[in-house]
């Protein structure tokens, strides 16, 4: 009878030990802070509300920098788009595993060209911390089946593949379009506006690429009609994931492709700004109100689930804006999309998170996209894997930690390469880089934001140390896998 009782006894204690441990898993579950990552594609520097633009509102967007920090340093991996995403995905110097050039048309689809598999993706991490991860919008990274975002940790995806899409495909309904042409009809140059609206340019000296060729929008992996605006389906995807998975951490990385190429502004929009009188600019700021308006159902959507103090938003740029395709400016920064000079590669680029940030936040100290990896895994209590760069920025934020997050960054795409150490910036715009020092240049960015001033010439020793730096970092790099 006695072994009965204690038997029984047992039993009772190991049931209420599992209630207890369910208990607690649940409570850490409940802890995890969301993470959502809003990824503006082309947005220049300069063009948002909170970065100096009075002529295009950007309230929502322009929320987060008001309830969190704003980087005025704020860094992405590469020049341009699928670089840099590698880099934010991964947490790591994408031409260290030999990521290092933007493929677009078809060859998004050649068997080279993708994400590396062994690669570590930060939606492989968060998942093995137990997150659910949705990827809504675009990927460009890579079109084969082993580059599939389902096989990068990703458990969602509504988007495309390749580099670009259309807002609204042919016969382009309820919008305004402008696109790229060699030639414009009789034979001209200049621009042509039709009386439906539809616009020719020859500023760009090239035809519009054929973004949607073999590249549809897809859930999953099978492909969808997609009727609404593109940037209106985005939002209404991002909305519905955070609304089926507020019982539960998640990941939702909204990948936006606005406001890149084609231009297509929706005809409210279109209104909206129908005081600005260059037609280029006025669908670019019809594109941008659009995706603010994104943002800001983003936001609502997680304060109707409850979700706004437990969750971690960063909004920031793949790259510095193509100012001649798009009008999306970087001033004051110099240069442009692809290039190596700070337009390029520094962004408009902020994060919220209520409770634990604060907020109204200027932080000046180089960040990079690869911090968020770093970061997320930190708040998620996941193992990061061994090879990141980026590093958790909280404890910087929060004046735990007043040194720098990162003394040196690099940039490297064929002749085209960059390096940050401190304030001094090392700059190389083309040529071979093994055939010695001629076409660096130097700048002081502590006291020359713009890079106005060459300090090649003037301050070779300085050079000489920034040159054998660069070339330290180099030699760590692999060749391009494509």
């Amino acid at each position: 009878m006695r072994f009965v009782q204690s038997k029984s006894m047992i039993v009772l204690l190991l049931k209420m030990a599992l209630v207890v441990f369910a208990s607690v898993g649940l409570a850490s579950g409940a802890e995890q802070p969301n993470i959502i990552i809003l990824f503006a594609d082309d947005l220049g520097y300069g063009e948002l509300g909170c970065q100096g633009n009075p002529e295009i509102p950007t309230p929502h967007i322009d929320s987060i920098a008001a309830n969190g920090v704003r980087f005025t340093s704020g860094y992405v991996a590469g020049p341009n788009c699928s670089p840099s995403r590698a880099g934010l995905l991964t947490g790591r110097i994408p031409t260290r595993f030999g990521y290092e050039f933007n493929p677009t048309g078809a060859r998004n689809e050649e068997p080279g060209f993708g994400l590396p598999p062994e690669q570590v993706t930060i939606a492989e991490t968060l998942k093995g911390a137990g997150y659910t991860t949705g990827l809504i919008g675009k990927w460009h990274q890579g079109g084969q089946a082993k580059h599939h975002p389902f096989r990068h940790g990703f458990d969602e995806f509504f988007g495309f593949t390749h580099e670009g899409h259309y807002f609204v495909p042919p016969p382009y309904k309820g919008v305004t379009t402008m696109l790229r042409r060699k030639t414009l009809p009789g034979g001209r140059k200049g621009r042509w506006v039709g009386d439906k609206g539809l616009i020719y340019s020859t500023h760009m000296g090239s035809n519009e690429p054929d973004y949607d060729a073999n590249n549809p929008i897809v859930r999953g992996g099978q492909p969808v009609i997609e009727e609404e605006y593109l940037t209106d389906a985005l939002t209404r995807e991002a909305v519905d994931f955070i609304d089926r998975h507020d019982d539960k951490p998640f990941l939702l990385y909204l990948a936006y492709n606005a406001v890149h190429s084609p231009l297509q502004g929706a005809d409210a929009y279109m209104k909206k700004f129908a005081h600005i009188d260059d037609i280029h600019r006025r669908i670019f700021a019809a594109m941008l109100a659009n995706m603010d308006d994104s943002v800001g159902a983003v936001l609502q959507q997680l304060r109707k689930s409850g979700l706004e103090d437990n969750s971690l938003v960063f909004f920031l740029s793949d790259n510095g804006g193509p100012t001649r395709e798009l009008t999306s400016s970087n001033l004051p920064l110099r240069g442009s999309k692809g290039q190596m000079y700070e337009g390029a590669i520094r962004v408009p680029f902020m994060v919220q998170w209520k409770g634990q940030l604060p907020a109204g936040k200027t932080y000046q100290n180089p960040v990079s996209s690869m911090d968020i990896f770093a970061t997320a895994a930190a708040i998620a209590s996941a193992a990061p894997p061994e090879k990141l760069e980026g590093v958790n920025l909280i404890p910087y934020l929060t004046g735990q930690d007043n040194t720098r997050p990162h003394e040196t960054l690099f940039w490297r795409q064929g002749g085209k390469t960059a390096m940050r150490h401190g304030d001094w910036k090392l700059v190389r715009m083309g040529g071979k880089l093994r055939t010695g020092d001629l076409g660096w240049e130097l700048f002081d960015l502590s006291n020359d934001l713009s890079e106005e001033t060459n300090l090649a010439a003037s301050k070779p020793g300085r050079l000489a140390e920034m040159v054998e730096r660069w070339k330290q970092i180099n030699d760590e790099m692999i060749e391009p896998l494509f």
